[in-house]
Parts: C-alpha cells; sequence; structure tokens
C-alpha cells in the first residue's frame, strides 16, 4: 500500500489554478504509481547486444581455430551472452554477412591493437552497412593492462628469462599503421608492458607501414648493450605477420596471444565498457567512435 499524496503545493504563497491543481495531482500519481511493483511479477530483461569479435583474417590455416578457441572461452567466461565472429577479409564469415544474419543491437568489438584504419573507418561503415541493426563499435585491445598481462604470459611461455639483468630486453612487435593515434597506442602498450617487466626496456616494432621493423629494432638493442633480446607480438592469431616479426627474433619468440585467459577477459571488457557508454549515448545506428567509450571502465 503506497504512501497517501501529499497535499500539492505551489513555489508561490498564490493559490493553484484549476489546471496547475490537476497538473500537480497528476505528477504526484505518477510518481507513486512508479513505484508500485505487482506481486510475483518481474519485467522481462531485454536480450543483451550480440558481441562481434572482429578479426582481421589470415591465410594462414591456424588462424581460424586460434580465434575461435579465444571466442570459446568468452563463452565459458560469459554463459549465456550471444558471441558470434566476423572478419575483416580473407576468412569466413566476412563480418558484413555476420551483421545481415543477426538482428537487435551488436557490439563489434575489434581483435586489433589500436586505432588504425580498420578500427575507426572499417568497422563503423559494416554497422552504417547494416541500417537493420542498431550498435556500435568498442575501444581495440589496446592499450591496456590485460594486454600487458597476456603479452607477458606468452613471453614466459616462450622461455623469456625471469630475472631483470640489465642486457635482458623486448622487442614488442605490431602489425603497423600509418595512423599516428595507432603508434601512439602501441607505444603506452610497451610501456605497461615494461611495467609489468619490472622495468626492462621494451621498444615498439612493425610489420609493415610504420618504423622501427623488429630487426631494426633489434640492431638498436644491440647497439645500446642488450644481447638477450626476445620479441612479444600483438597479434591474436598467426598469420604472415606475426611469423616475419617472430623470424626476426634473436632469442625468444613469443606465441600470438590466442586465448589467453587475460585477453578473453579483455575482449568482454571492451565489450562492457561499450555497454556503459550506451547509458549516456542510446546505440546508434552507424556505429561511434571508438575513443568515446573510453570514459567509461569498469572491473575486471
Amino acid at each position: 500500500m503506497t504512501a497517501p499524496l501529499p497535499h500539492p503545493t505551489s513555489a508561490s504563497s498564490a493559490p493553484l489554478g484549476k489546471e496547475d491543481l490537476a497538473a500537480e495531482i497528476s505528477a504526484q500519481l505518477s510518481t507513486q504509481l512508479r513505484r508500485v511493483r505487482l506481486r510475483g511479477f518481474r519485467p522481462p530483461a531485454p536480450p543483451a547486444p550480440t558481441l562481434v569479435a572482429v578479426a582481421h583474417g589470415s591465410r594462414d590455416p591456424r588462424a581460424l581455430p586460434t580465434v575461435r578457441a579465444l571466442l570459446d572461452r568468452v563463452r565459458a567466461l560469459r554463459p549465456g551472452l550471444p558471441v558470434r565472429l566476423g572478419h575483416i577479409e580473407l576468412n569466413r564469415p566476412l563480418l558484413a554477412d555476420t551483421l545481415a544474419e543477426l538482428h537487435g543491437a551488436a557490439v563489434l568489438v575489434p581483435l586489433l591493437f589500436g586505432r588504425g584504419h580498420h578500427v575507426t573507418h572499417d568497422l563503423p561503415a559494416a554497422l552504417a552497412a547494416a541500417p537493420h541493426l542498431t550498435g556500435r563499435t568498442a575501444e581495440p585491445l589496446g592499450p591496456h593492462t590485460l594486454l600487458a598481462e597476456a603479452l607477458h604470459g606468452r613471453l614466459l611461455e616462450a622461455g623469456f628469462p625471469g630475472d631483470r639483468s640489465p642486457r635482458t630486453a623486448v622487442v614488442l612487435a605490431a602489425a603497423g599503421s600509418r595512423a599516428a593515434r595507432s603508434a601512439q597506442d602501441t607505444e603506452r602498450t610497451a610501456h605497461l608492458l615494461s611495467a609489468r617487466l619490472g622495468g626492462t626496456p621494451v621498444v615498439p616494432a612493425y610489420a609493415s607501414a610504420a618504423a622501427p621493423t623488429v630487426a631494426e629494432a633489434v640492431r638498436a638493442l644491440t647497439a645500446r648493450g642488450h644481447d638477450r633480446i626476445a620479441v612479444a607480438g600483438c597479434f591474436t592469431a598467426p598469420g604472415r605477420f606475426a611469423a616475419q616479426c617472430a623470424a626476426a627474433a634473436p632469442g625468444p619468440a613469443a606465441a600470438p596471444l590466442g586465448d589467453h585467459p587475460a585477453l578473453a577477459r579483455l575482449v568482454l571488457h571492451r565489450y562492457d565498457q561499450a555497454l556503459l557508454a550506451c547509458d549516456q549515448a542510446p546505440l546508434a545506428r552507424t556505429g561511434s567512435d571508438p575513443e568515446s567509450a573510453g570514459a567509461a571502465t569498469v572491473a575486471v
């Protein structure tokens, strides 16, 4: 049983007119009715937007099973969440085909590590070409401390020494992009990995479109007295760039991140960030700038 309605009052001492009095009573009734819950009745929760993981795609036959293994881990962490896969090129399903099969809302989570052209242009364009959906593009996977955790884990698996010798250094290899923001993201990831390694120098390098290359970074570190150099790769799955960077390693070369548990948690974190951003700006049919989601944070 609800509390009795308070006597309507106005901000002034003048008596309310009939229309004002009716509006005041209506507002009070609305407030009280919003507090009413029918016993035993709970309105059904709206379905969660589909998480669409967007991989680049590769001709390497190991790439697709690796990405699928990552998404299996994501599903295990969040049972019941609809998770789908789409590729930018080279593998099926292509992103456009995945989006064509969906209905309602979707969040595109790029399995990419910086704000390059694919993240800032191709993914929002794909959403714009799917007018039957409402959606948002999440931030790329880097930079983030969970990414540094995954990179560290793969380095240790590859035999990276656990000591903090001044002779030790790491080259952080990324695909590369002409976008300045993408290089900034890789540099930030290098700083996070260095901090996780207790201050071991970590130098970013690129497979294409940016400098230095892995070989150039190795030579520069060698000239500075580092002769125990490992290569860590910001690559989700095996592919041409991952193999090219690993081949230039003079020491341990970490495997692609694949289904590392920290990477799976990061995929869900980016999805959750995008949903929190939607509380302030509703899902748009044309997607959104991934940077806009950066203000939202969730515990991981």
